[in-house]
């Protein structure tokens, strides 16, 4: 019996397989107008085909200035939910989970895409906008941002509840909310990027006001079918930031507030940090995360091999695994992995069927 490849429910959801897509940027949109195009459908349609349990799109934007660039995808209008749907559509045909991340990148916003000969912030001839974050400090390299305003916080509270409704309308059956790698929600959680002295900033109570609030209200928007997951980056890697133990404390009161899983990486709100990379690097987040939060955790993080993982499952360290890099070298990746654990899948692809993989 492999552990990765035995499937887990989360409300009305049952994912076929522990083994996950991550969201990956793709900075593809091309009228840059976030509507995702025929790049996005064979790119997650693929993992899909490929075996996984759930395919998580791209950070997707809840409103067009939460972009990270202006080529990312959006929902924030019913245009992208329909172009959407027909991607979800295939997710799902192929036996996979349709998960979308809802996101907004806050002072990490309206960048170069990184295979552009510039970097750091887009001016606005350049089709760019001013980014906003909790309080006016920029990200290294970046343009300083505004700081929003508190009546506007409430405003980001609604264009995620607005996104959630389009996403469960375009027939996505789960919904991450992006708190982590230092965009906006991120940002008001660590005290690195939040000075503010309202009822946002603060206190750790305060300070995760935002996350609690979209995810109570996203939860509400939704009803109790729809699974929902929060990524949450477990440490700054820098002195007196977010750190692991406040991800656990804030998981917990997101479980209560809605959430059914965590989904736990790292970094991201400052450059220049140290940053031990390591196989699994990642992993003991997770763990600690779903031990204090009660609550199921996915681990993400230079995990590439099939063995590895299954080790990550079957040792309760998390309940199930992200790959990210591994799943572009490979997009068949759990095909594989089946074949290496000795696992007979009932849906292996017939159209490939003449290629199966065999144990290497």
């Amino acid at each position: 019996m492999s552990s990765l490849f035995t499937p887990l429910t989360l409300r009305d959801v049952t994912f076929r397989n522990r083994l996950w897509v991550a969201p990956m940027c793709q900075y593809s949109v091309e009228r840059q107008d976030g509507v995702p195009t025929d790049w996005h459908l064979v790119h997650l349609g693929a993992f899909a085909t490929g075996g996984a349990g759930l395919v998580v799109t791209e950070a997707t934007a809840v409103s067009p200035g939460g972009r990270i660039s202006p080529e990312d995808t959006g929902i924030w209008s019913d245009e992208q939910r329909d172009a959407w749907a027909r991607i979800a559509a295939f997710i799902r045909a192929q036996g996979a989970v349709a998960g979308i991340q809802l996101a907004h990148a806050g002072r990490k916003a309206s960048t170069w895409r990184p295979w552009a000969s510039e970097r750091g912030t887009v001016a606005a001839a350049d089709g760019g906008w001013e980014p906003v974050a909790p309080s006016a400090i920029a990200f290294d390299g970046y343009a300083t941002p505004r700081a929003l305003e508190t009546g506007e916080v409430a405003t980001v509270v609604g264009d995620f509840v607005a996104a959630a409704e389009r996403a469960v309308a375009a027939g996505f059956q789960l919904l991450e909310i992006h708190a982590a790698h230092g965009y906006l929600i991120h940002e008001f959680l660590s005290p690195l990027s939040n000075k503010r002295t309202d009822e946002y900033g603060g206190s750790l109570e305060n300070r995760a006001k935002l996350v609690l609030d979209i995810v109570r209200a996203v939860r509400a928007a939704v009803g109790d079918s729809v699974a929902l997951l929060v990524r949450f980056s477990a440490t700054d890697w820098a002195d007196e930031g977010w750190d692991v133990d406040q991800t656990a404390t804030v998981a917990e009161w997101a479980r209560a507030a809605g959430a059914d899983l965590f989904d736990i990486s790292s970094g991201g709100l400052v450059g220049g940090v140290q940053i031990p990379l390591a196989p699994g690097y990642q992993v003991a987040f997770a763990e600690l995360v779903g031990d204090v939060a009660g609550a199921p955790v996915s681990a993400v993080g230079l995990i590439t091999g099939a063995h590895q993982a299954e080790d990550i499952i079957a040792s309760g360290k998390a309940d199930a695994v992200m790959m990210a890099r591994e799943m572009l070298r490979d997009p068949h990746f759990p095909l594989r992995a089946a074949a290496q654990l000795g696992v007979e899948l009932d849906y292996y692809p017939p159209q490939y069927a003449r290629a199966k993989f065999a144990v290497s």
